[in-house]
């Protein structure tokens, strides 16, 4: 039976030859994407600055997998996320989007009329349980809106079909006539996954989705994104602060910092061999779950003076905080470090082996020469 969320036909070009139901094709390809942001000052706003929040990035993300997105708090990670789900409309880049009809878009590029259909096939779940649900609207509207909004199911249709959802989540059917102020944070945090996929997306945006939670219940929501994943075929883009949160749920990892991506690599790779200081740094922090082995590992604190988004420093942005930087060749003006493999011939920090190959890159200009420490 077809699918009665799937979108209409779009006038967009066309994939190119090859590009179709491969395994390999990816399912979103970022490229050159950038997020400004005016500062403007007095009464009449006049423009006196940027503030770059995404700079330049490119990601790939692969049909079924679960890509995790981590870095300090203002670093871009949301913004390149809602960017993503196009609630933000970046400045620069594209962002190429292979639907489920099988065409090519750039969302980057569309407006209102014409991305709706593909908001569809693209979902957001909310960081905070408690702000992100209205507490007049009862769970039925709640999760149901999508779906009427969109002219796909009302009445009875549309209460089989949030009822359904429901079970899905972990809850009662009979639940969606009451309101979020009856549940509990993680209760109110399976609401917003329901909504998020009452449209039987493809890509869910996942923001910070156990942040606000109790520790008691964060396996429970994270083992149920995992069903959840495996069940409706689904492919996360998982953000988080949390790394010990990202290393059991993510198959690959990017470290972001100041708006670019810094090092990029499959989960194990990134945590057992970190190829970029920024994210020694994180990893140096992520707390040890056998108690013996408390204390014994180095961690590495960063000075707590940030750059100014709007005016960065020259060459590789990380220098200000580097331990290993070297002022005549990270402080150099122009461009800064690219996100490359390491030139190491031993093969640390190169490809991992098989049919899903992925590589272990590093914008750091000494990504070859350093030892690093991970988990």
């Amino acid at each position: 039976m077809a699918d009665p969320t799937a979108p209409t036909a779009p006038t967009a070009p066309t994939a190119p030859a090859g590009s179709g139901g491969d395994a390999e094709t990816p399912l979103l390809e970022i490229r050159g994407l950038r997020m400004d942001y005016p500062i403007r000052h007095g009464m009449f706003g006049r423009h006196i600055g940027t503030v770059r929040a995404v700079t330049g990035v490119d990601l790939t993300i692969r049909p079924g997998e679960t890509l995790g997105l981590v870095g300090e708090s203002g670093c871009g990670k949301t913004t390149l996320g809602r960017c993503i789900v196009r609630t933000l409309r970046p400045t620069a880049g594209t962002i190429r989007y292979h639907a489920r009809d099988g065409r090519v878009v750039d969302l980057a590029a569309l407006g209102q009329r014409e991305l709706r259909r593909y908001q569809r096939e693209v979902r957001l779940v909310f960081q905070d349980p408690f702000s992100s649900l209205n507490p007049r609207m009862t769970l039925l509207e709640i999760i149901g809106d999508p779906l009427r909004n969109n002219g796909l199911a009302q009445g009875k249709e549309l209460e089989r079909r949030v009822g359904e959802m429901l079970e899905l989540v972990g809850l009662p059917p009979g639940y969606m006539r009451r309101y979020p102020h009856a549940f509990s944070g993680g209760e109110r945090q399976r609401v917003n996954i329901a909504r998020a996929l009452i449209m039987r997306p493809r890509l869910v945006v996942a923001d910070e989705p156990v942040s606000a939670l109790d520790v008691s219940v964060r396996a429970s929501i994270l083992n149920l994104l995992r069903d959840l994943q495996e069940e409706l075929d689904l492919t996360y883009l998982f953000i988080s602060h949390d790394l010990s949160v990202v290393e059991n749920i993510c198959d690959r990892v990017a470290v972001m910092y100041l708006g670019n991506i810094v090092e990029l690599a499959g989960t194990d790779a990134l945590y057992r061999g970190p190829r970029h200081p920024y994210t020694e740094a994180l990893l140096s922090a992520v707390p040890r779950a056998d108690p013996r082995l408390r204390g014994s590992g180095r961690r590495i604190r960063l000075s707590d003076d940030l750059p100014d988004p709007a005016a960065p420093p020259p060459g590789c942005a990380f220098h200000t905080r580097c331990h290993y930087a070297k002022a005549e060749t990270c402080a150099a003006p122009g461009a800064g470090p690219v996100l490359l493999p390491p030139p190491d011939p031993s093969g640390r920090g190169g490809t991992a082996a098989g049919p899903a190959a992925t590589p272990h890159l590093a914008a750091c200009h000494f990504a070859g020469d350093l030892s690093l420490t991970g988990v």
